[in-house]
């Protein structure tokens, strides 16, 4: 599956649970709906799974997570804030890179409109 065809049926599921639910809620909540909707899908979905962080060739023992992980292409964060601050998607960005991924998705569900709250996020991504 290509990596639009992954963020289109993501924002899909986003909008999906943010109509269901609205906004509000713990990010945790969001968390836990997207994933049951992405896997009813039937797409792969890793969920607060350890980022591996090497410094100078070594493995450090640093607790860093992401949200969800789909196909193995796409991480997504997902907030739930009156306003997503600007270092949140500095994070995120460095989250791509430790993770080696291309795309991402920040979505923040605390929002009127969830397209105003979905901010793809590239790292060194070409489109084909």
């Amino acid at each position: 599956m290509e990596i639009n065809d992954i963020t289109g049926i993501i924002i899909e599921e986003s909008i999906r649970i943010h109509r269901d639910v609205g906004p509000g809620l713990l990010e945790s909540v969001y968390e836990e709906l997207l994933f049951y909707r992405l896997t009813k899908r039937g797409l792969k979905v890793n969920r607060q799974q350890p980022i591996v962080f090497i410094y100078e060739d070594v493995k450090m023992n640093i607790d860093l997570r992401y949200d969800l992980m789909v196909e193995e292409k796409v991480l997504v964060e997902l907030k739930s804030q009156e306003t997503v601050p600007p270092v949140a998607y500095k994070i995120f960005k460095t989250y791509l890179r430790l993770t080696n991924i291309t795309i991402g998705l920040l979505i923040n569900f605390n929002v009127e409109v969830l397209r105003e709250g979905i901010k793809r996020i590239a790292n060194g991504y070409a489109e084909p």
